[in-house]
């Protein structure tokens, strides 16, 4: 049992160490990330399983020669690192606080995320009470394509028309679904009285660039046209999404009505109120400083562009946000996490800082400390923060924008206010 404590310390020790210092090499990036992803973000869940183990085995005859008394030194190492993951974490509202964003984290009436989600992960895939999703609603067909979305809805109708918030999953461009992201956000957004969007677009390598944001603009047409059918306002629309969907949510944000990704219906209004892009891919053209990974780049141009970045640096610009910076983009609230192995923060950094200096609209970065890649997959006590904190920070928007326009905001309807109670 001595050694199976030496192996179970060195085990904790390492998960450790790569959470805190995530490995960025080709070879080892993919493992690397998934092993820190999960003692990051399941930090409480991984220090019980680390304890019990440890004591587990100790307590079964551990300590009987030197190897355990050295997994035991280990372990106990292991495990004060996986509880300052936790403080890390904790330290949440107050790096949102920071942010320069309006939020109110703890207004009257206003919900928190369940903390039995927090508890029990998988439960966060579950509709709360008070919200109904109706899947399947077709939003673009064309031949054989079949376009879809899921609507996330008040579990009952009325009160006027609410804005609408498009959630655009992540996966690298070539996985991913609406099933499976944006969840705990549309969720906790739909208790405020929105309505939410998620929807799926074509993936590489069967789709090339830009046919994934053309998808998206598509669905922006049909917003205009079929929104007041679900209770949301036509124009009203707000847009997020981490990782590829961070990069899109950027991309719909910043080309809004530009001829060349809406062609057929180029007299479509597709711009947005707002952009709320976590952990995305802004410059594929990066400087050193912000350069994007490797393996990355071998991915866009095997199975995304189908170009090469060296012979066709120009199509490789025009995917990319930064090239598309604007005086009149809409605000933006950009999220990344310190600890991200697979899309540097200093690309995050580097963008906030620049569409600063074009846009006219405000522009806010949060820098989640010791993040990693795709935090908000798991609903952790940072997820839950930062889901609170984009949930105000959207609602002050809309609520400004309401001014503008001359409207008073939606109110949160009687059901849903009473399902929190």
């Amino acid at each position: 049992m001595s050694y199976a404590l030496l192996a179970i310390g060195a085990a904790a020790l390492l998960l450790t160490l790569n959470a805190r210092y995530p490995v960025r090499h080709t070879a080892v990036l993919a493992p690397s990330f998934f092993l820190a992803w999960g003692a990051i973000e399941l930090a409480p869940h991984l220090l019980v399983a680390e304890v019990a183990a440890i004591a587990g085995t100790a307590l079964a005859g551990g300590l009987d020669g030197w190897p355990g008394w050295t997994g035991l030194a280990l372990g106990i190492a292991g495990t004060a690192g996986t509880v300052a993951s936790i403080i890390a974490s904790r330290r949440t509202v107050v790096t949102l606080r920071d942010s320069g964003a309006p939020l109110d984290l703890d207004p009257e009436g206003a919900p928190r995320y369940p903390f039995w989600h927090l508890v029990v992960p998988p439960a966060c895939l579950i509709p709360r009470r008070g919200v109904r999703v109706r899947r399947n609603v077709v939003f673009h067909e064309e031949g054989r394509l079949r376009l879809k979305a899921d609507v996330f809805q008040p579990a009952r109708e009325g009160g006027g028309l609410r804005p609408g918030l498009l959630e655009i999953h992540g996966g690298g461009w070539v996985i991913g679904s609406r099933r499976e992201q944006g969840l705990p956000l549309l969720n906790h957004m739909v208790l405020q009285g929105w309505v939410g969007f998620n929807v799926d677009y074509r993936l590489s390598p069967k789709a090339t660039w830009p046919e994934h944001l053309l998808d998206l603009k598509r669905f922006i047409r049909w917003y205009r046209e079929h929104a007041a059918e679900y209770g949301a306002d036509p124009g009203c629309l707000y847009v997020t999404g981490g990782s590829a969907g961070g990069h899109l949510t950027a991309m719909v944000a910043l080309t809004a009505n530009l001829p060349e990704f809406q062609p057929g219906f180029e007299d479509v209004d597709t711009s947005v109120k707002g952009a709320v892009p976590f952990y995305g891919v802004y410059d594929f053209v990066g400087t050193e400083a912000c350069a994007v990974p490797k393996p990355m780049i071998r991915l866009l141009e095997r199975m995304v562009l189908k170009k090469s970045a060296e012979k066709d640096p120009d199509a490789f610009a025009k995917a990319s946000p930064m090239h598309y910076l604007r005086a009149d983009a809409p605000p933006f609230f950009v999220i990344h996490g310190s600890h991200d192995s697979l899309v540097p923060v200093e690309g995050a950094r580097a963008f906030a800082e620049r569409l600063r200096d074009a846009s006219e609209s405000p522009v806010v970065y949060a820098e989640m400390k010791g993040g990693q890649h795709a935090f908000d997959v798991f609903p952790s006590y940072r997820t839950a923060r930062v889901i609170e904190g984009v949930e105000r920070y959207l609602t002050g928007l809309h609520r400004e924008y309401g001014r503008k326009a001359g409207d008073a905001p939606p109110a949160v309807p009687d059901e849903v206010a009473d399902s929190l109670g």
